[in-house]
């Protein structure tokens, strides 16, 4: 398997393979890869002749320095995990911070017509300046003909969408259904963080986030988030952040309901101190 840590070698090879015609998927990650990046990099094989997976834990995108120290780094095994997909269609770039940002590690900043003011953004400052930056590099250096995220960081691959448009930048993006344990809870990296009461009682949130779509059909978005609020008070081992009802193409919180619109429900919430995401379409 191909892993490149230095931009140049990397396009020098993709340039190579595009003069043959050949299509390229890109899936970019932080690395510590589980089975929902691994469909993501499946599914790019299913629609490309290659796929590029990077991995690189992007400093600019994290609020909280010792979330960015602590975040698993496991290069070696992550691409022993890719190798199991396929040795000779996948290629990782795994790059230097320096290689990335030039020894100028500071965050572009970017307007994304109020999508980067909303939940995460509301929660996390310059989150997604820090997201913006890596992904337009990112595909300035791959120069992809489709990239792939997961629906778990939906607002993410709505922002990713518009900076696409924004900047005018040629790739297809594709968004991929969230990758599920069997017990529901949303794969993360960040699982493996969780100690073995709080993976326990983790899969509540996707449990709450069902029933939260069922009431929909009938209630309203304060009813339901109002219930959803009660029951984390229920929750002894879970913290919830917030729990919004938005507009999936704005982002912004429901205030009234509109058969014309579809909607998702946005789920943050702490287990110990890590911290997950999960979100479910409505209608």
């Amino acid at each position: 398997m191909n892993v490149f840590h230095n931009k140049s070698e990397l396009s020098h090879h993709l340039n190579s393979l595009k003069v043959k015609g050949k299509t390229l998927g890109f899936v970019p990650t932080m690395g510590a890869l589980h089975e929902g990046h691994l469909a993501l990099v499946k599914k790019g094989l299913s629609d490309n002749d290659y796929v590029i997976t990077s991995i690189f834990v992007n400093p600019t995108q994290f609020d909280n320095e010792q979330d960015l120290v602590k975040y698993p780094r496991t290069l070696e095994s992550d691409v022993a995990l890719l190798k199991t997909v396929n040795e000779t269609k996948i290629m990782v770039y795994a790059p230097t911070i320096e290689d990335i940002y030039n020894h100028n590690v500071q965050s572009e900043r970017f307007n994304f017509d109020g999508l980067e003011n909303e939940m995460e953004g509301a929660f996390r400052t310059g989150h997604f300046n820090g997201v913006g930056t890596i992904v337009k590099r990112l595909f300035e250096i791959v120069k992809p003909h489709r990239a792939y995220f997961g629906e778990k960081d939906f607002q993410q691959l709505q922002i990713i969408k518009k900076l696409v448009a924004l900047y005018d930048i040629p790739v297809e993006v594709i968004g991929c259904a969230i990758h599920r344990a069997s017990d529901g809870l949303a794969m993360s990296s960040r699982n493996t963080r969780l100690t073995k009461e709080h993976r326990k009682a983790a899969p509540f949130i996707y449990k709450t986030l069902k029933s939260a779509k069922i009431k929909f059909g009938t209630k309203s978005a304060k009813y339901v988030t109002e219930w959803v609020e009660k029951q984390f008070k229920k929750q002894p081992l879970l913290e919830l952040e917030y729990f919004i009802i938005a507009d999936t193409e704005t982002l912004k919180p429901l205030k009234r309901k509109s058969t014309k619109k579809t909607y998702r429900a946005f789920i943050a919430a702490y287990a110990g101190d890590i911290r997950l995401i999960d979100n479910i379409a409505l209608n």
